[in-house]
């Protein structure tokens, strides 16, 4: 009974916020409730739910002071160096920025800290993604995509739990899996590439100075091929300026042609223009109902919170930030608060200056501590009710006799449902134990078991259970049923990749 309302509790949740019903933060509270009370335990509701917010309070306040602290460090322009280099990396073209975004979000994600890494990677290219008019879930899929191969990282969380339930060196679990991890982020290079060239035709292909008009054939969704050449002429100046200009600047320059389908209107987003900061284009994929102040908000390279001067002050203290987590010197939420406080002070020490930034990124902090607390009351019941358990004791059992010799790929094909319905701790802490004794039964090494427990994390990272997930589509103002749809799939695909060379290179 148990495992069934289980699966019907996530499936619904599912459906719902996908098919827009419903907002995230009200499924996560509303739904897991009423399960709970057919579950027959609504009067335990308040302990799950108390139990659950214990549980991931640490991760709400370290999300809370994160977003404070990088805020900060975004307004006083660490970041702006980043920005105009993945600029001139990307230039206008859709292509480049896709791969761009995949590959900051992999680079970033070394400081094994997903909200770090989605903070950071779209402050630097959402401007670039709504000045294009390019799709914003295709942003928050290839970076949560690149995020989850690099979340395998020893310090990043899976490898360490993995290696503490079944009692392993770290090292040992990692390091051979280096090879189908290095393929399953060459996969996410590859699927950004695709998904860029996707991005050009629908978009058009806009050019520098001096490059030749390419003519694009795009073939619209009712059948009908459609001859465009769509070509801005931009100067790398008015580029930059398109990220880092104000949302009330104008850098862009008008179309050199444009073409529309026959019989079609052609949408907002297929301009061939480079929409000025005050009139933003809304991208697929963006919240809906944005006021139009919510459009393209660009980094002013004027702005008053500068702090050139602080720059290397700053520099160094992010850097010690890192390595102070690298190494786990304080808890992460501690090292966030800390860093928060010293950062705002020396940056703003004016009393009214501080409460202005405060309040600048108060609705990002509003937002994402809500989705936690929501979450706990989801987690909560799930474990509270032991809906958990009886769904993971399931699929287990479910495993026929004849696959024991091959439980690595078992745990491995499992490690995607269980790792995005289940949290971490819940998967490697319950299930990977169970499964890796079973392995042992039939001959499988633990250390086995451990590297295909990892292969899931490519989707772990688009669970509605990772509370990063919503520092990335809060962000960038994505529906997260949207985020979700278009993700998984790749996801998966990606995890699948890995899983596939681990095997072909004897690591599984």
């Amino acid at each position: 009974m148990l495992t069934f309302l289980g699966f019907a509790m996530i499936a619904t949740f599912l459906v719902l916020i996908m098919m827009k019903k419903m907002s995230p933060i009200a499924a996560l509270v509303l739904i897991p409730a009423l399960f709970c009370v057919f579950a027959g335990k609504g009067a335990h509701l308040g302990d799950y739910v108390i139990e659950g917010v214990g549980k991931l309070a640490p991760t709400a306040a370290m999300l809370m002071f994160a977003i404070v602290y990088f805020g900060l460090m975004i307004d006083v322009g660490l970041f702006d160096p980043i920005v105009r280099g993945i600029l001139r990396f990307c230039k206008a073209d859709p292509m480049r920025v896709v791969v761009g975004t995949a590959v900051l979000a992999a680079i970033v994600s070394l400081d094994g800290d997903g909200s770090t890494t989605f903070m950071i990677t779209v402050s630097a290219m959402y401007p670039l993604y709504k000045r294009l008019g390019l799709s914003l879930v295709v942003m928050t899929g290839v970076a949560a995509t690149a995020n989850g191969v690099m979340n395998t990282l020893p310090w990043g969380g899976p490898t360490a739990r993995a290696a503490t339930a079944l009692k392993l060196d770290a090292a040992d679990i990692f390091v051979p899996m280096i090879p189908a991890l290095a393929v399953g982020l060459l996969f996410v290079f590859a699927l950004a590439y695709v998904l860029g060239l996707r991005e050009r035709r629908r978009v058009g292909v806009l050019a520098l100075p001096g490059q030749k008009a390419p003519q694009e054939a795009e073939v619209a969704e009712g059948g009908e091929e459609v001859e465009q050449a769509e070509v801005a002429q931009v100067a790398e100046g008015d580029l930059i300026a398109a990220s880092a200009g104000s949302a009330g600047r104008s850098g862009s320059a008008g179309p050199a042609a444009s073409g529309a389908s026959v019989g079609q209107t052609p949408p907002a987003t297929s301009a061939s223009t480079l929409t000025s900061a005050s009139t933003p284009t809304a991208a697929p994929g963006s919240a809906a109902g944005a006021a139009p102040e919510d459009g393209f908000q660009g980094l002013d390279p004027d702005r008053a919170t500068l702090r050139p001067r602080l720059y290397w002050f700053n520099a160094g203290l992010t850097v010690a930030l890192l390595a102070a987590m690298i190494t786990e010197l304080l808890p992460i939420p501690v090292l966030f608060l800390l860093g928060a406080a010293l950062a705002l002070t020396v940056n703003f020490p004016h009393m009214p200056d501080q409460k202005a930034r405060l309040a600048a990124h108060a609705d990002n902090v509003l937002n994402v501590a809500g989705m936690v607390f929501a979450a706990a009351v989801f987690t909560g019941v799930l474990t509270g009710t032991g809906m958990v358990k009886h769904m993971a004791d399931w699929l287990v059992g479910a495993i026929p006799e004849g696959m024991g010799p091959h439980m690595a790929l078992v745990t491995g094909l499992l490690s995607l449902p269980l790792t995005y319905f289940m949290s971490n701790d819940g998967f490697y802490f319950g299930v990977l134990p169970v499964l890796a004794e079973a392995g042992a039964a039939h001959g499988v090494s633990p250390l086995e078991i451990a590297r295909a427990s990892l292969v899931g994390q490519a989707l772990h990272m688009s669970s509605p259970l990772v509370p990063a997930v919503y520092v990335l589509v809060g962000m960038a103002r994505v529906e997260f049923g949207d985020h979700t749809r278009f993700t998984v799939k790749w996801a998966a695909l990606t995890s699948l990749v890995v899983l596939a060379a681990g095997m072909l290179f004897g690591i599984i």
